[in-house]
């Protein structure tokens, strides 16, 4: 719904509209974005269960006997409070760069829907109060990020995901929690300064990164649980001029994108879901790479010069030199990525193993590749993650640009392609059945997804 009072700050503002939006207010695309964000979530979630840093993270959780009504999306029984289980399955769906992004640079399905089945796992809410939760989650996240201008906030070292996902979960937990105007503020103030993901993962590939998403989604979940027990939190906290959000964390901040048509243009509509299972800011580069590989034939000439253009951005967060470690380093070095795009003819899960990642052939491919600076390519980004890709052919240089990658607004993928997508990296589940709740998910429930996701696993065990 558009917003009436100009009155407040933009706090108070979002605040406001978080606590009294309806699911009628959600135009038909958001709705639709939402169900094939959710499904995409699930699956890179459940997934992601089978990584060593979520296994830690739950094994944590247990540890503490925790005695809530949430479940981790592996385990077929209850027994973490709300916040835990959110940081558990946010950690999932983060855990091996598969899960959705945005343009402002964020992460918001990792942070928001684990936050949202949480909460509608406690309470019982239904699937269509789940979807507006979600709705308003991603917006306030995406809102957030876009405010501090994403390129000038990285740029500082900021993980945003981390820094404004606490802002999506705490908004989607209040919907939930069905907090005032008020309380929504304090739970938007405490979250805010619970913010934090510091890009110092590249150094070393740590599973820091991995952490961040689920943290957010535990920090928002505690921030609207807090506030719905009067803990109060400011209720400035983007604007306020000593401490406030936007100015602690950017200097190139626009506190009006926080509202600028809040209500009528929802952005969410514009998320990024991923076909290749790394950075966001390297799949125009995939793109373009996998298009040279089939123009000039299929097998790649390892021989052959390859030169790529960068923006500044790109470069300086992907652009390193690749040195085999961790998937982690791997899933972020676009050398790494461009050189198994041309050479494996793919860029998945399986690019990402030991043996590939330190594999000689891609090694030396991934250091021949030249990076040049591209100033166009920095007024496109982050607006666009536009790429390109060249290779010598003869006397010629053959390129391949991508404005916006495959996965994008501009070429979405569809709920054919997100269950596709789902059984691809979860074989033994009954994806059609996972599917068909989650794209559905108004006239269901967030219990009954996660006991059929539980239930799925179990049977897949026994089998």
């Amino acid at each position: 719904m558009p917003l009436d009072n100009k009155e407040l700050g933009p706090t108070l503002a979002l605040a406001q509209w978080v606590s009294t939006l309806a699911y009628n207010d959600l135009p038909r695309r958001t709705r639709e974005v939402i169900r094939l964000a959710l499904l995409d979530t699930l699956g890179c979630g459940v997934f992601g269960f089978e990584t060593p840093w979520t296994r830690t993270l739950l094994d944590w959780a247990l540890a503490g006997g925790g005695r809530g009504k949430s479940r981790a999306w592996a385990l077929g029984r209850p027994g973490l409070r709300a916040a835990d289980a959110a940081l558990v399955n946010g950690t999932a769906a983060h855990a091996f760069e598969l899960d959705d992004y945005h343009n402002s640079k964020i992460h918001p399905g990792a942070v928001v829907i684990p936050a949202a089945l949480a909460i509608a796992e406690q309470t019982g809410a239904s699937g269509e109060r789940m979807a507006v939760a979600i709705g308003a989650g991603y917006e306030v996240m995406i809102r957030s990020s876009l405010a501090l201008e994403p390129s000038a906030a990285r740029l500082r070292g900021w993980h945003l995901t981390g820094v404004c996902g606490p802002f999506g979960a705490a908004a989607a937990a209040a919907v939930l929690l069905g907090l005032d105007p008020e309380r929504t503020a304090w739970a938007l103030g405490l979250a805010g300064t619970q913010g934090a993901g510091l890009w110092a993962f590249n150094a070393d590939g740590a599973m820091s990164k991995r952490l961040h998403a689920g943290k957010a989604a535990h920090a928002g979940v505690l921030a609207a649980e807090l506030a719905a027990a009067g803990f109060t939190g400011p209720t400035q906290v983007y604007e306020f001029h000593d401490g406030g959000f936007l100015k602690a964390h950017s200097d190139a901040s626009d506190p009006t994108r926080l509202t600028r048509d809040l209500g009528t243009h929802f952005h969410l509509e514009t998320t990024a879901v991923k076909p290749y299972s790394c950075c966001g800011s390297t799949h125009a580069y995939i793109d373009a790479a996998l298009e040279l590989r089939r123009r000039l034939g299929g097998a790649w000439d390892p021989a052959r010069p390859v030169r790529v253009g960068m923006s500044k951005v790109v470069d300086v967060q992907c652009g390193f030199d690749y040195v085999p470690s961790t998937a982690l380093n791997a899933q972020m070095s676009l050398r790494y990525c461009i050189a198994a795009a041309l050479a494996e003819g793919q860029v998945l899960p399986q690019q990402f193993s030991a043996d590939k990642m330190r594999d000689p052939r891609l090694g030396a491919l991934a250091a021949a590749l030249e990076l040049v600076g591209d100033a166009e390519l920095d007024k496109l980004y982050p607006a666009h993650f536009a790429g390109w890709v060249a290779a010598k052919n003869g006397t010629d240089w053959m390129r391949v640009d991508v404005l916006d990658p495959s996965g994008s607004s501009a070429r979405p993928i569809d709920a054919a392609g997100i269950t596709e997508k789902f059984r691809g990296i979860n074989p033994l589940l009954p994806t059609e059945r996972i599917a068909a709740v989650a794209l559905d998910i108004e006239r269901h429930s967030a219990r009954e997804l996660i006991d059929l996701l539980a239930c799925a696993q179990v049977e897949s065990a026994v089998a």
